[in-house]
């Protein structure tokens, strides 16, 4: 006879991610992969030389790779990625995909069309005019 264990039996079919409001995709690979590359899609609106856009872009292709690497193995993925569930690195994805449309709305990269008042981007105890010892 054979008996599945419940981590065994999970492994074969999950049936929740344990977090609350966090529901289990039966198949997020391919979700979390049309993320990825609508993420890298929609970050070409934004000059190569935004410090925003290229950290993004970098991250997004690092997780991408992973991901096509993995064959499919949602658990490899997992262990890859190190978000814990997938479902939550699909949340991540989804997230930062949102965002750069948002950045895109902003136009960011753009210069402030007012100037700063003096001193509103000094950090609390340093100053523009402090000298390092």
């Amino acid at each position: 006879m054979f008996r599945l264990t419940r981590p065994l039996l999970n492994q074969l079919r999950k049936t929740t991610t344990g977090i609350t409001g966090l529901e289990v995709h039966h198949d997020p690979i391919p979700h979390l992969i049309q993320t990825y590359q609508t993420t890298l899609e929609r970050l070409s609106a934004i000059p190569e030389t935004s410090v925003y856009r290229q950290g993004v872009e970098a991250l997004t292709r690092h997780k991408l790779n992973i991901v096509q690497a993995s064959g499919g193995n949602v658990a490899e993925v997992e262990k890859q990625l190190d978000e814990g569930h997938i479902e939550e690195s699909l949340d991540v994805a989804t997230d930062e995909m949102n965002l750069v449309s948002k950045v895109v709305e902003w136009k960011a990269w753009e210069p402030l069309v007012e100037k700063p008042e003096p001193g509103q981007w000094e950090y609390f105890g340093k100053t523009a005019t402090a000298s390092s010892s």
